[in-house]
């Protein structure tokens, strides 16, 4: 049976050739890097409101590109991941909160099937009930694995669920988690939309793209939850992965009010470290003269109070 395989906008390829792969690994052997920086967790918890909240917009950062969301009394978890290790890559920061401290979790959002961001074991440990919202083609492998409470969603397909609409977005990026499974599920980001809240967009995994603008034409977003991390060396992560000084772009073309830098700091999936993503964060930001207050650099475990 043949299965049906996603594409980026545009048809753009950013799946890689053996050839590239191994030019990579040559150049990172002559690379020095100090990865001794670590993104700074909260130096005292608040994860009892989160039990607790059932009338304020919170956002708090476990790490990587995880989540936690509450609005209109959900709480939403997403691309859920507490692995202290992907295969051979070790995880740099502990969780922002850890698994037994955390709520019931009402909805999971998921981004695409790469193993940093789709992590069963964490899913399947996480209290409550949760209703899973994956890309096309991904529902399969979550009902394979005992998982059934599952929804797939297409590109700007869109769902109310308890007062909520998610709204399912393009992203340019790719897919594989097995040999010959590539791009078999699509790939996006989430608009997370409430009335009289903030709306959230998750970016989830992306190189830059003019999705973007339309997602910006689209919505009023008040929060931007962006990646910076995993784009050297560009030449290879360049189509999958935006820089920070990209990100910062896809920031300005979403047109939404406030930045909060994800996808950096937790794995070293690629050759920058936590320290060089934000000083270019940082660089640009204010090469480009944009307000202090819309940047929201998060500590692991920080709560941010969205309601005003």
């Amino acid at each position: 049976m043949i299965r049906k395989r996603y594409e980026n906008l545009d048809s753009v390829q950013t799946t890689k050739r053996l050839v590239d792969l191994h030019r990579w690994y040559r150049e990172r052997k002559r690379k020095q890097k100090d990865w001794s920086y670590q993104i700074p967790h909260v130096e005292h918890y608040e994860t009892a409101l989160l039990h607790t909240n059932r009338t304020h917009t919170l956002l708090s950062w476990i790490g990587h590109s995880t989540f936690v969301i509450q609005v209109n009394g959900l709480t939403i978890v997403t691309d859920p991941i507490w692995a202290k290790r992907l295969g051979t890559i070790k995880r740099l920061s502990d969780p922002g909160i850890l698994l037994h401290d955390m709520p019931n979790v009402d909805v999971i959002l998921i981004s695409h099937s790469h193993y940093d961001h789709l992590h069963f074991s964490s899913i399947k440990k996480l209290k409550g009930n949760p209703h899973i919202f994956v890309p096309i083609g991904l529902a399969s492998l979550f009902r394979k694995k005992g998982l059934i409470n599952v929804t797939e969603y297409a590109w700007w397909e869109q769902k109310q669920y308890k007062g909520v609409t998610f709204t399912f977005v393009p992203a340019q990026h790719w897919t594989k988690r097995r040999l010959f499974d590539t791009n078999t599920s699509h790939w996006g980001g989430w608009v997370i939309e409430a009335e009289e809240k903030p709306t959230f967009y998750f970016a989830g995994d992306s190189g830059y793209f003019r999705g973007f603008k339309e997602i910006g034409a689209r919505f009023s977003i008040d929060y931007a939850l962006l990646p910076i991390g995993a784009y050297e060396p560009e030449w290879f992560m360049g189509p999958q992965h935006v820089t920070p000084e990209e990100a910062i772009q896809a920031f300005i073309d979403c047109q939404a009010k406030t930045f909060i830098p994800m996808h950096y700091g937790t794995f070293p999936l690629a050759d920058d470290t936590p320290k060089e993503a934000l000083d270019r964060l940082f660089a640009e930001w204010k090469r480009r003269d944009l307000a202090d207050e819309r940047l929201k650099v998060l500590k692991l475990g920080e709560i941010l109070r969205c309601d005003s």
